[in-house]
């Protein structure tokens, strides 16, 4: 199984305006003939699955079945022929692991597919830009209590640059100020974590 994993709830954030771009991409591939395409949203976290049909004429059907544990997999979603399936409720900064079977009309299953482990990114809820003192650029970001983000910065989206590393506190947000924001005509933000 392979996997390719890049942050779907990227935040950028320009100087010039107080509105923020949601930036980037999110994939998932797995295999046994599964192809596992993998999207996160922040108000609940869930993953949708998706993978090829096998060519086998015997197959009746596809188990997903996925759990905190490589082998030990608690939860079991049986789709039929569909070829996605959905989990919904994870928990945002767990690991799971996710693993698939097919099994013939008899109800008799294969062996299971490649373990694929996946943690469940934290992403901050909510960004605001604050109002500063001429040469510097605030923001104010709320989020998973304890988890660590990096702000990055960039003039052309193409070469971002960290600028600091930042833990959300016991009240679920924290501020963070450029103050060499003046040394730039513009200047973009993003957090990343």
């Amino acid at each position: 199984m392979n996997i390719s994993h890049e942050p779907k709830a990227q935040q950028a954030i320009a100087v010039s305006q107080p509105r923020f771009k949601i930036t980037g991409q999110m994939r998932f591939l797995a295999g046994l003939l599964i192809l596992a395409a993998l999207s996160l949203s922040v108000q609940a976290a869930s993953v949708t699955l998706a993978w090829n049909t096998t060519s086998d004429p015997g197959v009746a059907g596809y188990n997903l079945y996925y759990g905190r544990t490589s082998g030990n997999y608690t939860n079991k979603v049986s789709v039929g022929l569909d070829t996605s399936a959905v989990t919904s409720g994870l928990l945002v900064g767990v690991a799971y692991h996710f693993a698939a079977t097919t099994y013939n009309a008899a109800g008799m299953e294969s062996e299971f597919s490649g373990d694929v482990p996946y943690t469940v990114p934290a992403q901050p809820q909510d960004v605001q830009t604050r109002v500063m003192p001429v040469g510097q650029f605030g923001l104010t970001l709320s989020g998973t209590v304890g988890h660590t983000y990096n702000i990055e910065a960039t003039q052309d989206f193409k070469t971002w640059t960290l600028i600091g590393t930042v833990t959300i506190d016991a009240t679920g947000s924290l501020d963070f100020t450029d103050t060499n924001a003046g040394n730039f005509s513009k200047r973009f933000y993003r957090t990343r974590g």
